[in-house]
């Protein structure tokens, strides 16, 4: 069952291969990098690139799944707000970060629009939101 403590996804290939081959080949050529006083430039260089194609790999898998998920989780709660509630959620969309319009999708249907209105009139967070539901509404699609 999903709630607030165990929401968060992890990509094994990606945290768990990928990211440590990364780290420890930055840590080696830096090592090296200290330690091999001929070739110690061609070690930091070495390093810089290790550094850098882990830290664009981190901001291309980021930017353009995160992109179309944020696209995507809006549309959804305008939807669930819509057929909740007969009204749209774009005129209140303005006064909600993105942040809180995705912690309030795990509210249920019978939680939604009084969780929202509190949010809007007494500005919650992200974690106070998530706290608030006392439903959770699992998201099992996310891999």
């Amino acid at each position: 069952m999903q709630s607030y403590k165990n929401h968060i996804r992890f990509y094994p290939v990606h945290h768990f291969i990928f990211y440590p081959i990364v780290g420890v080949l930055f840590a080696f050529a830096l090592r090296k990098a200290f330690t091999d006083e001929t070739n110690d430039a061609l070690w930091f260089f070495a390093a810089a690139i290790v550094f850098l194609i882990g830290w664009l790999s981190f901001m291309v898998r980021q930017h353009y799944g995160m992109t179309v998920q944020n696209r995507i989780v809006v549309l959804e709660m305008r939807l669930r707000y819509y057929v909740l509630t007969s009204q749209r959620l774009e005129p209140l969309e303005d006064n909600l970060t993105f942040g809180q319009i995705a912690a309030l999708r795990f509210a249920s249907d019978e939680e939604l629009p009084l969780l929202l209105n509190r949010t809007l009139s007494e500005n919650l967070s992200v974690t106070d939101i998530k706290m608030a539901i006392k439903n959770w509404l699992p998201d099992h699609r996310r891999i």
